[in-house]
């Protein structure tokens, strides 16, 4: 999923080029052809949580996807951040906005750099703090699965399975770590 390339400049709306800029830049950007600005491309931060529910964490709360890409596939509650959000609070309002679920904010869990969709995802572990949901308009369904339970075949992304996978690792093992790799 690349996105389209800058097209117009943001500051004044004239035609871009893409070109070397004259800063000794190494990588071809976006330079507008009147004012120059030079339009730099970031990744976007996808951010969410790991929901658990229950005295020892057994249970995380998966949401069913009401909208593409992955519709009717099961997910962690996340989504893109917002401007002028720090990402635990994205994360917070993303739980809040597709689960409807009320936690409570934990440590950063997994950070996992996408360059194939130019995305760096960051999921915290959270604590539910009620088994009651009201999801949004991008949920079918929220509902909480013990890890035999989970539909480990209709999970709708890697960064979720992966983030998954480590939460019961840790859990198992005891003790939860801050997880950091890249998906090739």
């Amino acid at each position: 999923m690349q996105r389209s390339p800058i097209k117009f400049c943001r500051e004044c709306g004239q035609a871009v080029i893409y070109r070397l800029p004259d800063d000794g830049d190494t990588k071809p950007r976006a330079i507008c052809t009147s004012c120059h600005t030079v339009h730099y491309e970031n990744p976007l931060n996808v951010v969410g949580t790991v929901p658990v529910w229950g005295e020892t964490g057994d249970q995380v709360l998966l949401c069913l996807r009401n909208i593409e890409p992955r519709k009717g596939k099961w997910t962690l509650p996340a989504g893109f951040m917002e401007l002028a959000e720090t990402t635990a609070e994205g994360a917070l309002r993303e739980t809040i906005e597709e689960a409807g679920a009320q936690i409570e904010m934990g440590e950063l869990f997994t950070l996992m750099s996408v360059p194939r969709v130019g995305q760096v995802h960051l999921y915290y572990r959270a604590r539910l703090l009620s088994p009651v949901f009201d999801p949004g308009f991008e949920t079918v369904e929220a509902r909480l699965f013990t890890e035999d339970q989970i539909p480990w075949d209709e999970i709708a992304f890697r960064t979720v399975r992966e983030t998954l996978e480590r939460y019961f690792e840790d859990r198992r093992q005891g003790r939860f770590g801050c997880h950091t790799f890249d998906i090739a």
